[in-house]
């Protein structure tokens, strides 16, 4: 199978067991920014915006949960949102979610899935 190396966010390895990691799409002074994450066995990638204000979740590169692992944690708010499903918990923004970014698993690569269109998301994500 062939690897499209543009839609390639980063390598499983990479997350670790609980992990997260950062990452961007496109170029210039607005890349679409997100993030990984990993839950369990199953991985999900959201923009990386708080539903709360639209401010990045994160203050330090690569950190968004909490710091027993167990939630994605809005450094800005406090709020704090299921790793699994984006949903808020707790915070300014409960009852509201994350904004998912499909992904799939192949060749040991985290990836954009193949419906993605990354103009649209860029679009949503102004």
């Amino acid at each position: 199978m062939e690897i499209d190396l543009t839609r390639v966010l980063c390598r499983v390895e990479e997350l670790g067991a609980t992990g997260c990691r950062e990452f961007k799409l496109g170029g210039g002074d607005w890349p679409v920014r997100g993030f990984i994450v990993r839950s369990g066995t199953a991985i999900h990638a959201y923009l990386n915006r708080c539903a709360h204000m639209a401010l990045p979740l994160n203050m330090l590169p690569d950190r968004f949960l909490t710091h027993d692992g167990s939630l994605i944690l809005c450094t800005a708010h406090g709020a704090l949102f299921e790793k699994s499903t984006g949903y808020c918990v707790a915070g300014p923004c409960l009852g509201q979610s994350l904004e998912r970014v499909p992904v799939r698993v192949a060749a040991g690569c985290v990836m954009l899935a193949d419906d993605v269109d990354i103009a649209a998301l860029a679009a949503r994500y102004d």
